[in-house]
């Protein structure tokens, strides 16, 4: 197979994208056809969808191989399935697929969101998503049959403001993004039930997010735990 396309994503590594398309993500990203694709005419008519669905590959993956049982986030990241019992990136063909929503197409490149591609994924293919054909009201989702509930509450300290606001100038989307992105907890799965001090990284388009979860400091229950902001650097 050859890829048709490259998309861009505010997102450069691939720990804290989110865990599905659509459903999850508030990212947009940019899909930038290669030059042996005819762009007017393999996309005439795509307007008329409004969701779209993404054939791509975990490229990032490719020299890791493959599992065939794996630990998914929504077990804990402690009970194994088989791979094909799971959305893991480690497959025998590094193949994924995502549900975004068609934004338009303007200078030659297709914009969509409620992307959770990796900066400069491969597309290999794209498919309109039919309604009638796509949605099942009997079908079962086994483990991960409700959406993730995790919605920690994001803080900032003082001394992030002025960054924040320099980023959100280069892009519209920054903060709501980034907020997003660290309510859903992007930590692994096993690290949500244990005690954690330690300091994340998260890099978001040119930026590189210092954060933290932090406990409740009386040890009640009665409050959940929040993610703590601390620094923002800007990448050049």
């Amino acid at each position: 197979m050859q890829a048709i396309a490259n998309i861009q994503t505010p997102f450069s590594q691939k720990f804290a994208i989110p865990r599905q398309g659509n459903g999850l993500s508030i990212a947009k990203g940019k899909i930038k056809f290669l030059p042996h694709i005819d762009v007017m005419q393999a996309l005439d008519g795509i307007d008329a969808f409004s969701h779209l669905w993404i054939l791509f590959v975990f490229h990032d993956n490719l020299a890791q191989g493959y599992k065939s049982k794996v630990r998914p986030p929504r077990l804990g990241g402690n009970k194994k399935m088989g791979v094909f019992a799971t959305r893991s990136t480690f497959r025998p063909n590094a193949i994924g697929m995502s549900l975004v929503k068609n934004l338009g197409f303007e200078d030659k490149e297709l914009h969509v969101s409620g992307v959770d591609l990796l900066n400069n994924t491969p597309i290999l293919d794209i498919k309109p998503y039919l309604p009638y054909a796509d949605i099942e009201n009997t079908a079962q989702a086994g483990y991960a049959e409700e959406k993730p509930t995790t919605s920690l509450k994001v803080n900032f300290a003082d001394s992030v403001y002025d960054t924040l606001d320099r980023l959100s100038t280069q892009h519209a989307d920054y903060l709501p993004l980034l907020v997003s992105v660290l309510e859903q907890d992007p930590r692994p799965a096993y690290k949500q039930q244990q005690a954690d001090n330690k300091v994340y990284h998260l890099a978001l388009y040119n930026s590189d997010v210092h954060w933290q979860v932090l406990a409740n400091q009386n040890n009640s229950n009665s409050q959940a735990p929040s993610i703590l902001v601390t620094n923002i650097k800007i990448i050049k």
